[in-house]
């Protein structure tokens, strides 16, 4: 994947969710997210350290977390909404948009599947729409599924994908699961939300283990 195309698509969804963000009200920050345990506010403190997060401060943080790593995710997102307003992390989601940092480890699709993803985190539970452009999407998709890092190959195996948006498929089992990409991603990401609306035989297996 060519890496200013993806640094031009991470751009873009960053712009596109901060002006989303803008019009949300005070108690909007305060609603569950789809991450359990994470607010509105909290999920938007947790994009902005994308492109802060440093790697000593990635260890310092693992330390403190005794190695775990969603709860050092968690805590340093929780550190963060205590710190900065919702103003003031549109801000700073939106003047990090075109950075090209990000976190240490990460590979260069991963601010990409960050926003998209996250983007549905916040929208969904609100019951909003945020349309997630196709070509994006199905990268995002490609990579989750080949990533060590999220877990979709364990989460997914024996479960073929199908979208219904566009002319992409993945997966030999006899499972299969048909659906738009972007709930597809939610899927492949861990969350449940995305079996809304999918049809198949490897949802109903899909919804015991999400």
């Amino acid at each position: 994947m060519d890496r200013e195309r993806v640094l031009s698509w991470t751009k873009a969804e960053r712009l596109g969710l901060a002006d989303f963000l803008d019009d949300l009200e005070g108690a909007d920050w305060e609603t569950p997210s789809l991450c359990t345990g994470w607010t509105v506010h909290d999920v938007v403190a947790h994009l902005t350290l994308s492109t802060r997060t440093t790697l000593p401060g990635m260890v310092k943080g693992m330390v403190r977390a005794r190695g775990d790593w969603e709860r050092m995710e968690f805590d340093a997102a929780r550190r963060r909404a205590a710190d900065f307003g919702p103003a003031e992390l549109i801000a700073q989601f939106r003047e990090t948009a075109a950075s090209t940092r990000r976190a240490p480890l990460s590979a260069p699709l991963d601010p990409l599947v960050d926003v998209l993803v996250h983007g549905q985190d916040i929208a969904r539970p609100l019951g909003r729409v945020r349309p997630t452009p196709q070509e994006q999407t199905i990268a995002a998709l490609e990579h989750v599924l080949a990533s060590p890092f999220y877990g979709a190959r364990k989460r997914l195996r024996g479960v073929r994908l199908v979208a219904t948006d566009a002319n992409w498929s993945r997966g030999e089992g006899q499972d299969e699961v048909r659906g738009p990409a972007g709930d597809l991603l939610l899927l492949a990401t861990g969350r449940a939300a995305g079996l809304t609306g999918m049809s198949g035989p490897g949802a109903e297996r899909l919804g015991r283990v999400l």
